[in-house]
């Protein structure tokens, strides 16, 4: 190879090194596809799974497996829309339901009037390290 052609196919290569984990840190580290629910006005100030009060004018869900304090991506494939809620409570406890989300969540998404829709829940590894931030956070402020 001559030195140009060199130069070019390093150049390449090492803009491929570089770009590449930063498109690898966006796949999916968990992905589900069920039927989300909405709860609102009756849990409201209500104590979650996590210990927080429920407020459901803020972007949370309850899930039964994720950790608490992870943050997932929720989409609804019929419009094209999108949510970023962070799990803060367990359920849904109706068969059938993968995830329920807050009033405010199920708003974004556009399925308050029906009550359900079909969803995917994504999250990334980044997401899902929201809640060993979390629970890192929540032990020092319990030590002191």
């Amino acid at each position: 190879m001559t030195t140009p052609v060199r130069s070019i196919v390093a150049g390449l290569s090492l803009a491929l090194m570089l770009i590449t984990p930063a498109f690898a840190d966006d796949e999916p580290a968990f992905e589900q596809t069920g039927r989300a629910s909405w709860y609102g006005p009756g849990f409201h100030g209500k104590k979650t799974a996590s210990g927080e009060r429920f407020d459901q004018n803020d972007l949370t869900a309850a899930h039964r497996t994720l950790p608490l304090g992870s943050e997932v991506t929720v989409k609804n494939p019929e419009n094209g829309r999108e949510v970023e809620v962070q799990i803060n409570d367990r359920g849904p406890y109706v068969k059938g339901r993968v995830i329920d989300l807050s009033s405010k969540a199920a708003d974004h998404l556009g399925i308050k009037d029906d009550g359900t829709a079909k969803v995917k829940i994504e999250a990334t590894e980044e997401q899902l390290a929201a809640a060993k931030k979390d629970d890192e956070q929540t032990a020092e402020n319990s030590e002191r």
